[in-house]
């Protein structure tokens, strides 16, 4: 039988010495640097240093992390992390997000917060989050616009002319020709949809009822569609639309217009009119401005300084909300995100005040600035930062623009690819 054999005596930790135990039954503080074939697992406590981890940020290596935080990794692979846009202006309607519905985009000269609430291509909806004023989303007409990429004109007097002119709200440059309308018309109402723009009555009797269109990407002639009337031929009217409806109004006397009257015709089957409710009065030549809620017709003749605001969302009566600074017909309107303007006019003495109202509250209007010159049945459209002014009786070929973020006067950027007055205005993305 094996004997055992047991040593006793002080621990020494030495060389050529038997290794004793303490008197804790413990091995006492030896050096273990030639010690080989120890599994990682059986050691229960201590510190191993750094310089012994296989450390580094290429495929399997330890990331160790620094005084200042984790070293640069590719965490293309991470799952479950919400990310953000952060940029110095806002996200436009033509701002695709790769992640879709629910992506974030944060402004960071303004702190605005937007989420993405519909990721159509070139048609998104941006919405300010927290109470905060401001959606992107494709803009409501209104004699006007919010487009990204192009500003219209067709039509007018003298002539009448049926030529349709694209200018770029990208760059200021002289218009183009882009097409003809199906006849020679002016003093008709201008909408637009995503995709078309449309041409409501006019002065060239007996065809003004009619309603036409013509789409924006292939910059082609109109065509025939359907008819706008008013329940008479109707010049003068003014118009402004949703995004899935225009909005025709009022009208001259002379032509037996419905004048205290306003229509909506459906952009999905634009033949289809439906007569909505009265104006606040009768009227000629409003303007016409559109938030992404509500339609207004500002002013109009006989020389009219109220407001008329009416809801997309139910067929009803228009409201007063407001009044502009001076009594004026025969201008033209434009809307930014959160105001709509009108330019020039008669009052009857022709002006060139720029007015301003809230799209928020319903309140009277400002003087933000003036027009170049005096100025009358000019068309409007709007870019998401700029109101553009197109030709009129005073300036016939001009194209001119001004300011939504900076109240001021306009400046004259463009012409026309002719002389027009009594003109229709679009805008397109």
């Amino acid at each position: 039988m094996a004997k055992q054999i047991i040593i006793k005596g002080t621990p020494v930790v030495a060389a050529n010495e038997v290794l004793v135990a303490d008197s804790n039954s413990k091995i006492p503080a030896v050096d273990g640097s030639a010690v080989t074939a120890m599994a990682g697992g059986n050691i229960a406590s201590g510190t191993i240093p750094t310089a012994r981890l296989d450390s580094g940020t290429t495929a399997n290596k330890l990331v160790v992390l620094g005084g200042s935080g984790l070293p640069a990794v590719d965490g293309s692979l991470l799952t479950g992390i919400v990310s953000h846009t952060t940029s110095a202006s806002d996200p436009t309607i033509s701002t695709n997000p790769s992640g879709g519905v629910g992506t974030e985009w944060i402004n960071s000269t303004t702190g605005k917060q937007f989420i993405c609430t519909d990721a159509t291509a070139g048609e998104n909806v941006w919405t300010c989050s927290g109470g905060g004023t401001g959606d992107i989303l494709q803009k409501a007409f209104g004699g006007v616009g919010g487009g990204e990429s192009y500003g219209w004109a067709g039509g007018g007097y003298p002539g009448p002319l049926n030529s349709i002119d694209r200018f770029s709200f990208t760059s200021d440059a002289n218009a183009t020709d882009a097409g003809d309308l199906t006849r020679t018309t002016n003093a008709f109402s201008p909408s637009a949809s995503t995709t078309h723009g449309y041409v409501c009555g006019g002065a060239d009797v007996p065809a003004a009822q009619a309603l036409e269109r013509f789409q924006f990407s292939t910059q082609g002639n109109s065509v025939d569609i359907g008819d706008c009337d008013l329940h008479r031929n109707t010049p003068n009217t003014t118009c402004a639309n949703s995004s899935t409806y225009g909005y025709c109004a009022g009208g001259s006397p002379n032509s037996g217009g419905s004048q205290g009257k306003y229509i909506k015709f459906n952009f999905s089957a634009s033949s289809t009119i439906t007569q909505v409710g009265s104006l606040t009065g009768t009227r000629s030549g409003a303007a016409g401005s559109a938030s992404y809620t509500y339609g207004y017709f500002p002013g109009g003749s006989d020389y009219q300084s109220n407001i008329d605001k009416f809801s997309f969302a139910s067929d009803a009566n228009t409201t007063d909300a407001g009044d502009l600074t001076v009594a004026v017909g025969y201008g033209t309107g434009a809307s930014s995100n959160d105001y709509g303007y009108t330019a020039g006019g008669r009052t009857p003495t022709v002006v060139n005040v720029i007015n301003k109202f809230s799209f928020s509250s319903d309140a009277n209007a400002t003087d933000t600035g003036n027009l170049l010159s005096t100025n009358q049945y000019q068309a409007g459209s709007s870019s998401a930062t700029f109101g553009y002014i197109s030709g009129g009786e005073s300036n016939m070929n001009q194209i001119q623009k001004f300011s939504f973020s900076t109240d001021g006067n306009a400046t004259d950027v463009a012409d026309l690819t002719v002389s027009r007055g009594q003109v229709g205005g679009w805008f397109s993305t």
